[in-house]
């Protein structure tokens, strides 16, 4: 029966952190009863300068404490972890707004099989987080989600249980108040089996410690960067079709009123201005697929995730990128010796310079397919090149039927 290590990280907690950890040795008993031996409470004082320590020292040997300098909410989880007897590890904030007693069911949940359980303050129970929190909570999961490709009510939740054989696969972790946020990412992206339970939550008295502007930039930075690490494509292929369609629609837009009001002249600077975007997306298209070859070479594995699925299994648009490109270059010159041909260029018309910006973006829309088209294949050729190697070293062949003799001919 494994043992469930919870560790509190504490700042300066000296008017809640006794309530807390009282919660939490009360839900001892609940544990034998979902498979769960043994309870171990510890407190990381994270450098205070009040008396939480001292209130935690008063507990004796019901509960351990680590003390060490300040180094962020993130840095004293870590350093809980570290210590940890547990083969499952808790973990909750110092303020009571999360229910230690839903520890159990979430150990429950662990030993089935999850290998993280996230207590979820977003899937219906009685929650007192304010509005601002709620919405940014919202964005935060929704774009989890969307860069990962799994659905997730809950990305930033403080309360969770994790199997310590998972934290070689979300390390590294940062040691500020993203560390939630930032192990969901990489978890989602690891193939770590997350489950969701939804708990109460209980807004905390007095002033908060998370700054809705400062930190949500943090999380959106952290949800970003760590997605950029697993599947760039996601991310640089989203901003890329994004453009596209923009484009699309300032074209298809210019068309229907082109069409409806029968406008004589086209408005240039309105249609390049859409070619630019659908060149921008382009490029920021093919350098997600590039990216993505980068990542596999350097985990060795091919974790490379589809823009919109989890896996980028099947046919991939990169394979195409060579004749794509081609054909752009193919168009390039063909507009712009058709533009010479009907006069188009001459420099007493209005947009004389329309043809040739048409023709030389094209062409250099090309050229970055072909160029991406080729550095995918070298770099996919890189990622299989220790396989093959492996493949040689053990190289083995079938010996050949034996020859017949004369005779027997």
């Amino acid at each position: 029966m494994p043992t469930l290590s919870v560790v509190i990280p504490a700042y300066n907690e000296e008017d809640g952190i006794a309530a807390i950890v009282e919660r939490v040795l009360a839900i001892r008993p609940h544990l034998a009863a979902v498979g769960v031996d043994d309870l171990e409470c510890i407190v990381v004082d994270d450098g205070s300068t009040d008396r939480t320590a001292a209130i935690v020292q008063g507990y004796g040997d019901q509960v351990r404490l680590i003390r060490q300098q300040n180094r962020g909410y993130g840095g004293a989880l870590k350093t809980g972890f570290s210590v940890a007897r547990g083969e499952l590890i808790g973990f909750l904030d110092a303020d009571s707004t999360y229910p230690p007693e839903r520890f159990p069911d979430m150990c429950r949940l662990a030993l089935d099989g999850a290998e993280i359980v996230i207590g979820s303050r977003m899937a219906g129970e009685h929650s007192e987080m304010p509005l601002v929190r709620r919405i940014g909570n919202t964005i935060f999961a929704t774009m989890l989600s969307l860069v990962s490709g799994v659905r997730i009510s809950d990305s930033a939740s403080g309360q969770r249980v994790l199997r310590r054989s998972v934290l070689p696969m979300i390390y590294p972790l940062p040691n500020t108040l993203d560390f939630t946020p930032a192990m969901s990412t990489r978890a989602l992206h690891e193939g770590v089996k997350i489950v969701e339970m939804p708990i109460p939550y209980k807004e905390r008295s007095g002033r908060s410690k998370l700054s809705v502007v400062r930190d949500g930039l943090r999380f959106t930075k952290s949800i970003v960067w760590t997605a950029l690490t697993y599947n760039p494509v996601r991310i640089f292929g989203g901003m890329g079709l994004a453009l596209l369609l923009m484009a699309l629609l300032i074209v298809g837009g210019h068309i229907a009123l082109h069409v409806a009001n029968g406008q004589a002249e086209w408005s240039f600077p309105m249609l390049f201005g859409a070619l630019v975007l659908a060149v921008a997306g382009v490029t920021l298209y093919t350098t997600g697929t590039t990216f993505s070859y980068v990542v596999a070479l350097f985990h060795r594995r091919p974790i490379r995730q589809g823009l919109f699925g989890r896996r980028g299994n099947g046919r991939r648009i990169e394979k195409h990128y060579w004749w794509l490109g081609l054909l752009a270059i193919a168009g390039g010159f063909i507009t712009y010796i058709a533009a010479v041909l009907f006069d188009l260029t001459n420099p007493a018309l209005a947009a004389s310079w329309f043809a040739p910006v048409v023709s030389a973006l094209l062409v250099l829309t090309g050229v970055q397919l072909v160029s991406a088209w080729s550095l995918a294949r070298v770099l996919a050729e890189l990622s299989r090149r220790e396989v093959e190697a492996e493949a040689d070293l053990n190289w083995s062949y079938t010996p050949a039927p034996a020859l017949r003799s004369e005779a027997a001919l």
